[in-house]
């Protein structure tokens, strides 16, 4: 072998598979190419979600949806009559005072509520408007706190308590509303 054979396999051996300007140019635009359909593929399944047809009532509704207030009032009929003790059990305390889920002492269990019917009347009140142990706090939801004051002096009742029910609030004067 002559030095001329051997310099000749070694450039052979580095050559890259672009051997002609024609298979250069292919290559140069598919590099090119390819990434840009790819993108515009991704983009196009990213925004192809189902959406809700865009209807004159749609689209309003969807404002409104996007624009409302974080936060709202709610405001009660401070006149409405108060609810008497039975009525807030039979819609708010019922459902873990009946079974004693969550070790709550059942209606009537006079075993149970002896012990808490020791610590007094203010003391169940408080503990049933802020909530004690597995018992969310009861105030502040769909009765006032005389009626959760009611339905304490209820259940406390029916295990031989003995505590009289909060009084209601004494209605305003108008006149001295007024002034």
């Amino acid at each position: 072998m002559s030095a001329h054979d051997n310099n000749t396999a070694h450039e052979e051996e580095h050559t890259g598979p672009v051997k002609t300007p024609k298979q250069f140019l292919l290559m140069a635009f598919f590099s090119f190419v390819v990434p840009i359909f790819a993108i515009i593929a991704l983009v196009y399944y990213v925004t192809s979600a189902n959406k809700p047809a865009m209807g004159a009532g749609n689209m309003e509704k969807s404002v409104a949806q996007r624009i409302q207030k974080i936060g709202s009032v709610d405001i009660r009929d401070a006149n409405r009559p108060l609810k008497a003790g039975a009525e807030v059990y039979a819609a708010q305390c019922v459902a873990c005072h009946a079974s004693g889920a969550a070790g709550a002492p059942k209606f009537g269990d006079v075993a149970a509520w002896a012990p808490r019917l020791k610590t007094g009347f203010d003391t169940l009140w408080n503990s049933a408007l802020k909530g004690k142990n597995a018992m969310g706090p009861q105030g502040g939801g769909d009765f006032n706190d005389i009626e959760i004051g009611r339905a304490v002096v209820y259940l406390t009742a029916s295990a031989g308590g003995k505590f009289a029910e909060p009084a209601a609030p004494a209605a305003a004067d108008p006149a001295t509303a007024a002034k």
